[in-house]
């Protein structure tokens, strides 16, 4: 009995010092929304993580990217950081060599840099996105499916 009764109070005790539950919490495992398609060729899904957080003051997006998907050149009015969580990509800033990225790989582009990322010819992406919150995207030049097929031809193993 006199275990039932500390037992009891133990209980009591703890709910009484617990946490309530509201946290707002996601998950960047979701798939997220899918992309229409004005700035890219190809399937895209995009999960805002954190969006427009003015006390963090950077946002986080994860991106999927179909095989045989590319994005648009483009540039941001702060620095943007990449980490390839599945798959592998193309990455490419203006005036220099486009690169094979893959999964655990994380790259930085500074700040009003031209460039742009895609999924690979015949793999999937996922990345996670950092970039500075206020000033949108800035799109600036339209990657095709030509110049897409040339990179993948030339970065082919």
């Amino acid at each position: 009995m006199k275990k039932s009764i500390l037992l009891l109070f133990i209980l009591s005790s703890v709910s009484v010092f617990s946490q309530d539950s509201e946290y707002k919490v996601s998950s960047y495992l979701t798939e997220g929304t899918k992309a229409p398609n004005t700035r890219y060729i190809g399937e895209a899904w995009l999960n805002a993580i954190i969006h427009d957080d003015t006390e963090l003051g950077y946002n986080m997006t994860k991106a999927t990217f179909k095989a045989n998907s590319t994005l648009d050149w483009h540039k941001h009015s702060s620095a943007q950081v990449l980490i390839i969580v599945n798959g592998e990509a193309y990455y490419q800033e203006k005036g220099k060599e486009p690169v094979i990225l893959k999964e655990g790989d994380i790259i930085k582009c500074e700040k009003d840099t031209e460039h742009w990322h895609s999924s690979t010819k015949f793999s999937d992406v996922t990345y996670l996105a950092l970039y500075g919150g206020g000033q949108p995207t800035t799109w600036t030049e339209v990657v095709t499916q030509e110049y897409y097929d040339k990179i993948a031809e030339k970065l082919k193993n």
